[in-house]
């Protein structure tokens, strides 16, 4: 029997869409066979993909590329870490025990004693190693010999009250280590205090000015928030130290503990207590970020200056937070909280940076629920800040 004769003989026995349906079947079979021959040789003309990672980008990448030598290395400083992409506030602790802190309360001599774990009590060793880890990308570790590269040549200053000058005292203390004693200095002042690293020609300041805008409480610190008058319209008197700079770093956290109302002043502070009126803090903190953003747009150039703003470091100052309702304030809390997304449930008043006594430490009461002691947590905003360079 001839092809012909087997075609017609099978269109008798067969309905014409099974034989159709068996034609594509045997293409099919051949095109495959086909292309895996093909894909052995790499040239297929389909494209394989490996699966990408959680935080691979799916937008083109256009951060400015910048490389760095290290140990005579060069390093393409294009970390996966995206903030364009990745939520950092979205996250949770994790313990890493194969972590290795850069500094300790010994081998770091600029941290202030209000800020030192060891000299405050803390004799265990496990805060050391809780890691933040973002849901969807990874932090870059904290490199010091890159950030230094980064900012060779630049001034970096971090502006704000008590709570940034422990971010600034952090980041001194994870970058000194690499630098020997004799290229290295610190000058510190009651409102200016730098840190200088000579090899690199860089310079890590810090200024105190807690509200941003002027006050009272800008040169002599005053506890007492009823006591504290705010001139909301007014910076250019202390936010002329800070033109000029590479890296400004701004907080606001003291805001967020002034109470509900606050004494804002209009004005000179010779008008005394006439001078002032009484708003509710979040209208004056409205006013006072106003006066702040102005300045920033008027006076900073974005081509040759980077501007960061942090709000507030959530609060800690109660152990129900952790589960411990019988507990006094944050006293003897030695893990992170684990509810996602917590906030704090408030904050009173700062220790005034005293070090504590035997016997004040054993007492819940002075226990400080709104610095951190470093090594800790603000070695981890730092972290953040870092790749964000």
């Amino acid at each position: 029997m001839n092809p012909s004769e087997t075609m017609n003989h099978l269109r008798k026995k067969l309905p014409l869409p099974i034989i159709i349906t068996t034609i594509c079947i045997l293409l099919f079979t051949i095109v495959l066979y086909a292309e895996r021959l093909s894909f052995l040789s790499s040239t297929s003309i389909f494209k394989f993909k490996t699966c990408p990672r959680k935080h691979t980008k799916s937008k083109s990448y256009d951060r400015k590329i910048e490389h760095v030598v290290v140990n005579g290395t060069w390093i393409d400083d294009r970390f996966d870490f995206d903030p364009e992409e990745c939520n950092v506030a979205n996250g949770k602790w994790i313990f890493n025990h194969s972590i290795k802190p850069l500094y300790s309360d010994t081998s770091c001599p600029y941290i202030d004693k209000q800020f030192s774990c060891v000299k405050n009590g803390r004799n265990d060793s496990h805060y050391l190693h809780w890691e933040w880890q973002p849901e969807d990308c990874t932090l870059p570790q904290f490199n010091p010999e890159v950030a230094l590269k980064k900012l060779k040549g630049k001034r970096l200053l971090f502006v704000g009250d008590s709570l940034q000058r422990n971010q600034w005292q952090s980041f001194v203390c994870l970058v000194q280590g690499i630098i020997p004693q004799k290229k290295k200095s610190m000058k510190r002042g009651r409102v200016h205090s730098v840190f200088k690293a000579k090899e690199y020609n860089a310079s890590i300041e810090f200024y105190w000015a807690p509200f941003l805008v002027e006050s009272n409480t800008d040169i002599n610190i005053i506890e007492d928030p009823k006591k504290r008058i705010i001139k909301v319209d007014e910076i250019s008197e202390r936010a002329k130290n800070w033109t000029g700079v590479d890296i400004l770093v701004f907080n606001s956290y003291v805001w967020w503990m002034s109470g509900l109302r606050v004494k804002a002043l209009w004005g000179s502070f010779s008008n005394g207590e006439e001078g002032y009126e009484e708003l509710d803090t979040s209208i004056a903190y409205n006013l006072g970020l106003r006066t702040w953003a102005n300045w920033v747009d008027s006076t900073i150039n974005p081509n040759k200056t980077r501007v960061f703003f942090t709000t507030m470091s959530p609060a800690h100052t109660k152990s129900a937070d952790w589960g411990n309702k019988d507990g006094t304030k944050c006293f003897n809390e030695t893990k992170p909280v684990k509810k996602k997304n917590h906030w704090g449930s408030g904050s009173n008043k700062e220790t005034g940076g005293k070090l504590l006594t035997e016997d004040e430490r054993r007492n819940p009461l002075n226990a400080d629920c709104i610095h951190w002691c470093l090594p800790g947590v603000p070695d981890t905003w730092n972290q953040i800040f870092f790749a964000m360079l």
